[in-house]
């Protein structure tokens, strides 16, 4: 992400733009098996590297903060040590009949506030409040994260949770019926982002 400040004395002036650098940030998402699989500790983890978007950062009213992202739904992908066969059908079934991305193409996570407290020089721990669109659906979501200062470069590391239920997304199974995943899924991140 790239920042620009300009301080003229106003707390708005303060607020500098960072964009996502996207080969320097890893964001994943973990599905946790039911059944049979279970245990065998057969948890899917996915891959998510079409991440966009940037960050308004105002280090005097950082609660006043923005971020967006933007997620191009079909850049996800299993990325498990498993045949290749099982792969290419499980990513089809998550593109075609789970998230359908033909359709949805777009997952978005758009904040305009939230809740921080510094915890040191150029560190905060911030509570990110947005909405997220995900399969046509938006719901509230609050994004615990990480906040680093260094430089031109902003990093937020942090990790949720989300029920697919609440987004219509019907429960998954795959290989055969050999794996049948959870409702809930873990997303974890490490989003790199430079001055503007």
């Amino acid at each position: 992400m790239h920042l620009a400040v300009e301080v003229t004395g106003r707390p708005e002036d303060a607020t500098v733009r960072y964009v996502i650098d996207t080969s320097a940030s890893v964001f994943t998402a973990r599905a946790f098996a039911t059944g049979l699989l279970a245990s065998f500790g057969h948890n899917p983890t996915i891959a998510i590297p079409g991440i966009e978007g940037e960050v308004s950062w105002n280090s005097e009213t950082v609660d006043q903060s923005s971020l967006r992202l933007l997620i191009h739904a079909d850049s996800l992908t299993v990325r498990d040590d498993m045949s290749d066969k099982d792969r290419r059908e499980i990513n089809r079934k998550m593109h075609e009949e789970v998230l359908e991305s033909d359709s949805y193409s777009n997952i978005v996570f758009a904040s305009s506030h939230g809740s921080a407290s510094k915890t040191g020089e150029g560190q905060y721990w911030v509570a990110v409040n947005g909405e997220l669109t995900l399969h046509g659906v938006t719901h509230a979501l609050t994004v615990p994260a990480r906040v680093s200062l260094n430089g031109d470069t902003l990093k937020a590391v942090g990790e949720f949770s989300l029920r697919l239920s609440d987004y219509e997304i019907r429960p998954v199974s795959a290989v055969g019926g050999a794996v049948k995943l959870k409702d809930e899924i873990k997303l974890s991140f490490v989003i790199s982002a430079r001055k503007a």
